[in-house]
């Protein structure tokens, strides 16, 4: 499979959310032209995104929205169940734990860890808080896909090489702060360490959104400029 771009990846995600909305209002066919107008992008766009990942559609007839939908919920990999922990279960932890949509992809939450004696023992959702001590036995025990980061950003960095350290290999970070993977100098060389080899990290900065907005908002004319990197 050629090099795909991350944009790519997160235009199928709005892409899938579109066939969803289609199949709900009984819209049996669509075509890269209507999800073009969708989606905001170009109906070149869809086809090369869609491209990357085989042949989908008819020319001249568009695609069917059930087996585009059923195509691209295998390529996301929304067609298994994902185990996930949770990290921190103050206020937005305790959010992402009851948001009802996660089971509707596969994501299941199998976890729930903190470091407030406070909330330690609690139950959520029909899990019980752990402490953080916890989090290793427990990944030993217990098949787990991903860490959700939701703790302050002073802690994100030590919670994040917990989860790597037991063997997470896919970090959800919430925190407004950059998680740096541990490096080791080797020959005079900084390489990644061992146990961080293959772990993604993909960050949700609630913060960084609202400041791209403030921008957009003074300088409108700038949201419509197209994107070099967002056309790739």
């Amino acid at each position: 499979m050629a090099d795909i771009p991350t944009a790519a990846i997160s235009r199928l995600v709005t892409y899938l959310r579109i066939l969803e909305q289609l199949e709900a209002q009984d819209i049996s066919r669509t075509s890269s032209t209507d999800l073009a107008e969708r989606a905001g992008v170009t109906a070149f766009q869809v086809r090369k995104d869609l491209a990357y990942f085989g042949r989908f559609g008819t020319r001249g007839m568009g695609y069917t929205v059930a087996i585009l939908k059923r195509e691209l919920v295998r390529v996301l990999g929304l067609n298994q169940t994902w185990n996930v922990v949770i990290i921190g279960t103050g206020r937005l932890g305790q959010a992402i734990a009851n948001y009802p949509g996660a089971s509707d992809y596969q994501f299941q939450y199998v976890g729930l860890f903190d470091v407030n004696p406070a909330v330690i023992g609690q139950q959520i959702r029909g899990l019980t808080v752990r402490h953080m001590e916890d989090l290793a036995g427990f990944v030993r025990d217990n098949r787990v896909d991903m860490g959700f980061l939701a703790v302050p950003p002073d802690h994100a960095q030590d919670a994040a090489q917990a989860l790597v350290d037991a063997g997470v290999r896919g970090i959800l970070n919430f925190a407004p702060v950059v998680i740096q993977p541990r490096v080791h100098e080797r020959a005079g060389q900084a390489e990644l360490s061992d146990e961080w080899r293959g772990v993604i990290v993909e960050n949700v900065d609630f913060l960084a959104g609202m400041k791209r907005l403030a921008f957009y908002i003074l300088n409108p004319h700038l949201k419509d400029a197209p994107n070099p990197e967002d056309q790739e």
